[in-house]
């Protein structure tokens, strides 16, 4: 699978705050369904539903163990999502900082070194 479609499945399963809640959960430790659907009104089927979409995307994983079936995060995906938006950070960054050049020089200022965050 392409770079670009491991992301498309990430940041498309992250746009769900049901989601990012079961994530944030598993970022505990693991769980299984049920207890990943406890805080949650909906039904387990629902839960269930939400985590293929999670596992598809590579952000959790299941583990067998007897007759369980505990999910845990994968954060591998997590980083490659977050290292494109740094990357894209940077850049925006890099423009802020011409745009405070090019004003100050504008105002007849000394430049900034660095905007501050």
């Amino acid at each position: 699978m392409k770079s670009s479609e491991r992301l498309d499945l990430t940041f498309a399963a992250l746009a769900d705050p049901t989601r990012r809640a079961i994530l944030a959960r598993l970022a505990t430790g693991e769980a299984s369904v049920q207890e990943l659907a406890a805080p949650f009104e909906m039904s387990q089927p629902a839960i269930s539903k939400h985590l293929k979409v999670l596992e598809r995307a590579g952000l959790v994983s299941v583990d067998i163990d007897a007759q369980r079936r505990p999910r845990r995060l994968e954060p591998k995906r997590l980083e490659e999502a977050a290292g494109w938006i740094e990357r894209y950070r940077e850049i925006f960054e890099q423009n802020y900082q011409r745009l405070d050049a090019l004003l100050d020089d504008l105002k007849g200022t000394p430049a900034r070194s660095k905007r501050k965050k």
